[in-house]
């Protein structure tokens, strides 16, 4: 059996599912999910600058309109719940939290606590973050022990 924690910001789509849950072949996976809603993990610059850099006008115009405080807390629950499901659904074992505070810091206990094998950053493009090498993959290479694989979330089911 391997273990992934699995680091991502919003629901899983069926693409996404497939690629992480076919990434070791026939053997089985487990899943530690964890999901911070991405509107309380970077700055609206960041994010609209990160927009503006894909070619996404119109969502840099709109990241204003991004969930923060509870209402992200309530998105995210449910993009985690989605995501899980997705998951067992594709015959993986799947538990997750939804990080409120440090995704590092949480990301570094359940390594630890679930002796994972290794962990997957499935985020959007964060030019700016990834340029600094401070990104979740970047930061996380530095603290959890174990490999860490950075992929690109799709933007469509």
């Amino acid at each position: 059996m391997f273990t992934s924690v699995l680091m991502i910001e919003k629901a899983l789509t069926s693409a996404d599912v497939e690629f992480v849950t076919t990434l070791h072949g026939d053997e089985p996976v487990t899943f530690h999910v964890l999901l911070q809603p991405r509107g309380d993990q970077a700055d609206r610059l960041l994010r609209a600058i990160d927009d503006v850099a894909l070619g996404e006008l119109d969502e840099a115009v709109h990241e204003g309109d991004t969930p923060e405080g509870e209402a992200a807390r309530s998105v995210g629950a449910q993009a985690l719940e989605v995501s899980l499901t997705a998951l067992r659904a594709a015959g993986s074992t799947a538990q997750g939290t939804l990080v409120e505070n440090h995704p590092l810091d949480a990301l570094k206990s359940v390594v630890d606590e679930a002796g994972a094998d290794e962990v997957i950053v499935l985020t959007d493009p964060h030019y700016v973050e990834e340029f600094f090498h401070r990104d979740w993959a970047s930061r996380a290479r530095h603290k959890v022990g174990v490999p860490v694989l950075k992929l690109f979330s799709h933007n469509e089911a």
